[in-house]
């Protein structure tokens, strides 16, 4: 079972998910250059092995988990700046802006089975793929659905998520993990307080 979370609704916040509860015992999912590979891997980013026999992992190392780490912390600093209506912090602005100007994946085409064009993605690394989820950082806390990104509410979770809610006022990170245990948890508050002491 994985111990990834993927509840942001967006790859970048689904990456900054590999650090769990911010506010209390911080859970680093990211311990090892492995965790990395697998993340990229379990986030579907990763391109199909040749014969179609599993995914390609970028085989990340130690140097690589270390920028990772700071990329998704200047991503989650600039994320929370912008929930709180805080000052943008400068230095957090320029990793993102460095990492999204890096270069993305390379694509090719192929001929399929069925004689037709496609798309292919060509072998990822680490960088790239790490471009990538930044640019699409950049395009949601630069675009229309910015004001979308909310915290989820149950403590003590804090994982970010992007509410597409018709309402927009969504509460937790996923109904069936947080959502439900907040809703226990008022049920069990109310019926303490209708059975007294």
């Amino acid at each position: 079972m994985s111990t990834f979370r993927f509840h942001g609704g967006r790859h970048c916040l689904n990456f900054i998910a590999t650090m769990g509860r911010r506010r209390t015992e911080r859970v680093e999912r990211l311990a090892a250059p492995a965790d990395l590979d697998r993340w990229f891997a379990e986030a579907g980013l990763t391109a199909p092995a040749a014969g179609g026999t599993g995914l390609t992992a970028p085989a990340a190392g130690e140097p690589e988990l270390r920028r990772a780490r700071a990329l998704r912390e200047a991503m989650y600093e600039l994320f929370t700046a912008r929930l709180q209506e805080r000052e943008i912090p400068p230095e957090a602005l320029a990793t993102v802006n460095d990492w999204a100007a890096r270069p993305a994946p390379a694509e090719r085409l192929e001929i399929g089975s069925d004689g037709r064009l496609r798309r292919v993605r060509g072998e990822a690394t680490a960088e790239t793929l790490l471009a990538e989820i930044t640019r699409d950082a950049v395009d949601l806390l630069g675009g229309p659905l910015a004001g979308r990104v909310r915290e989820c509410e149950f403590h003590p979770c804090t994982l970010l998520f992007l509410d597409t809610s018709r309402s927009g006022h969504r509460r937790w990170c996923s109904m069936d993990g947080c959502g439900a245990r907040a809703k226990m948890a008022a049920y069990r508050a109310r019926r303490a307080v209708r059975e007294g002491p």
